[in-house]
């Protein structure tokens, strides 16, 4: 069966004067909800210099959240989390007529179910997942140097340092309809996903997060301990994250569009 732990948290920062990060977490309370909808985790941050990040945040987790009933268990999670990311979208989109100015916001979220994780964001929040020592990020910035650098225009040195890294190419709420990048990933036992806003992954490295999330390491510390990390090495921005550490996944295989549970491997 899934057995899963999680810790998140969120801080305003020493140089701002709120917080435009917002972030969400559904636990499945039964296992009909635990087979329909599985686990889910986002976190949403109010895109700079916009009017009202923090209603545009808030706004995407509730959609999102509100809508994570309407997943059945026999709709893909590649489907259905796209689909709840969209209707945020039309959520933020929609409120930001009702206002002087526009409003926005990045979204990353994952929801996991069984033994697979699914992964959909929109901007530059990220998802990692470390594995055996390593991190490796899920996710790809949607900015302007990032498309530059995929398009060979730019290095990866200069495009971690280049004026545009933070500059949009995609948000929500920005216009009626959005593309949402979405990928699928085996767990295994041991796994740790990692979801953060960009004032944790502009200074807080890869290598950083191994070291702090170790085979013992306490989530709710090691949360802490990485906050205060990009605290000290820039401050600029709120930084939030989550941590979600997979202590058992449920194997399961599929016949005919149906799931079903693979034995267990004996020990030797």
């Amino acid at each position: 069966m899934l057995d899963i732990e999680f810790a998140e948290l969120s801080d305003i920062g020493p140089s701002r004067e709120s917080n435009e990060d917002c972030f969400g977490s559904y636990q499945p309370a039964t296992p009909e909800a635990a087979q329909a909808r599985g686990w889910c985790f986002a976190i949403a941050d109010g895109v700079g210099g916009q009017d009202a990040g923090e209603v545009a945040s808030r706004l995407a987790i509730e959609s999102l959240f509100t809508g994570l009933p309407s997943i059945s268990a026999s709709e893909s999670l590649t489907v259905a989390l796209p689909r709840l990311i969209q209707a945020a979208n039309q959520r933020v989109y929609e409120a930001a007529g009702y206002r002087t100015g526009s409003i926005a916001t990045t979204i990353v979220a994952c929801a996991i179910r069984y033994d697979r994780a699914v992964v959909a964001h929109v901007g530059d929040s990220r998802c990692y997942l470390i594995r055996r020592g390593q991190a490796t990020a899920l996710t790809r910035d949607h900015s302007l140097a990032n498309e530059q650098l995929r398009l060979g225009i730019l290095t990866n040195r200069q495009a971690s340092s280049a004026n545009t890294a933070h500059l949009l190419t995609r948000s929500l709420g920005s216009e009626m309809f959005v593309s949402v990048d979405t990928s699928d990933h085996l767990l295994t036992g041991g796994d740790v996903l990692l979801l953060c806003s960009d004032g944790l992954h502009r200074s807080v490295k890869p290598v950083d997060m191994v070291d702090a999330l170790g085979p013992k390491a306490h989530l709710d510390a090691a949360a802490a301990k990485l906050v205060s990390l990009a605290n000290s090495r820039d401050g600029s921005d709120n930084a939030s994250i989550q941590l979600v550490r997979i202590k058992a996944v449920e194997s399961v295989g599929m016949y005919r569009g149906r799931l079903y549970k693979l034995p267990k491997t004996p020990s030797l």
